[in-house]
């Protein structure tokens, strides 16, 4: 072979092995550059495509969107406007004492054929007169209070009339936090005003009455907005069932609203139609438990006689317990002959009792042990 065409040959090696290179050096270029986009998705990219697709958010909103309409048709029918009357003596310096009517608005739902309104009882505490205005008609009934219970913010006012709109009741123990909720009523008078929210908390301690520290324990906190005269008016699921009853709003907040679960609302209005008033003792108090006792121990200087039990705070007069002997200071270990610890298994003692009947309480009066019977 010549040194010419040794050469020739050389240079056709070099030219291969460099045409070769830069076409491995482009092909991973281009996979680099453009393989990603054309590869197949994997699961969490398709995920992440989908919460960007706008159709597919639309048809969300638009499945809330009719699921609210419906609620609001089908429920709307059922919520009342409660229009009450008070009279009030008070002291004129010019011309002494006068009659003042003081009006008020609230709300309430129809919860059954025989005309009973579930609502608040501060929305009829008090009233002289109530009239209940339903949206599709045009003249008032007459509202009468079949009875009223302000240790739970309740109460069930009956009206006469026929074939009357009716809510269906939900079950509050299956919400959620999180949980879509609407509540429908008349906010300053705006009759059967809807809004949407979410369900911001469940098992809420609400303060009804600061001067005996008497609180609503278990209530509903809803971002749904609730103003006056929201009060008593239905908080409900998107299937239109009635979840919870409103009844407070913190004035100095937005959206933060309060409702009474409909499971205590629907136990303590069948007791108001059954018997006009509900069934206690007539207590206010508290656990005993360790901050309880450290506090107690270090304001009084003594030391509680057990560790265990329920405190009481007040003692209503003229209740059951008063008549029994009960007051302030007592601490209640014993109802019913079992052992309690909470005002909740107080109360379930009292509930077992029923209306009319008695009661064994055993109890704590400093150091001594005393039994004493309630009568209900």
């Amino acid at each position: 072979m010549s040194g010419k065409r040794f050469h020739e040959h050389r240079e056709l090696v070099v030219i291969l092995i460099a045409c070769a290179t830069i076409g491995l050096i482009a092909g991973w270029w281009v996979d680099h550059r453009w393989g990603a986009r054309s590869s197949p998705l994997g699961p969490e990219r398709i995920k992440a495509e989908d919460q960007r697709d706008p159709d597919k958010q639309l048809d969300v909103l638009a499945t809330l969107e009719a699921a609210t309409v419906k609620v609001v048709e089908e429920v709307g029918p059922a919520v009342v406007k409660i229009a009450t009357t008070e009279k009030a003596v008070v002291d004129h310096f010019f011309v002494g004492r006068i009659v003042q009517e003081r009006e008020g608005i609230g709300s309430g739902v129809i919860i059954d054929k025989e005309g009973h309104v579930l609502t608040n009882n501060h929305v009829i505490a008090g009233a002289s007169e109530i009239k209940v205005f339903l949206p599709e008609r045009r003249d008032p009934y007459r509202g009468t209070v079949v009875g009223a219970d302000p240790f739970t913010d309740l109460a069930v006012v009956s009206i006469s009339g026929k074939d009357l709109p009716v809510a269906a009741l939900g079950d509050s123990d299956k919400l959620r936090v999180g949980q879509f909720v609407i509540a429908i009523g008349n906010p300053y008078g705006f009759e059967n005003s809807v809004t949407l929210g979410l369900i911001s908390a469940l098992g809420r301690g609400l303060l009804v009455d600061p001067e005996y520290n008497l609180q609503i324990e278990g209530v509903i906190q809803t971002d749904a907005s609730i103003n006056p005269g929201n009060s008593g008016g239905p908080l409900l699921d998107l299937s239109g069932r009635v979840v919870g009853v409103n009844t407070a709003i913190i004035q100095r907040a937005q959206g933060i609203g309060f409702a009474i679960p409909i499971n205590t609302a629907r136990e303590i209005g069948a007791e108001l139609i059954r018997y006009g008033k509900i069934l206690r003792l007539g207590v206010l108090g508290g656990a005993i438990d360790d901050v309880f006792i450290a506090r107690y121990e270090r304001e009084t200087g003594t030391k509680l006689p057990v560790g265990a039990g329920v405190y009481l705070v007040e003692v209503v007069p003229g209740g059951s317990a008063a008549n029994a002997g009960l007051a302030p200071g007592d601490i209640i270990i014993k109802a019913g002959g079992r052992q309690v610890r909470t005002m909740e298994e107080l109360v379930s003692q009292v509930r077992k009792a029923g209306h009319g009947g008695e009661l064994s309480v055993t109890f704590f009066r400093g150091e001594e042990e005393l039994v004493v019977t309630a009568r209900l």
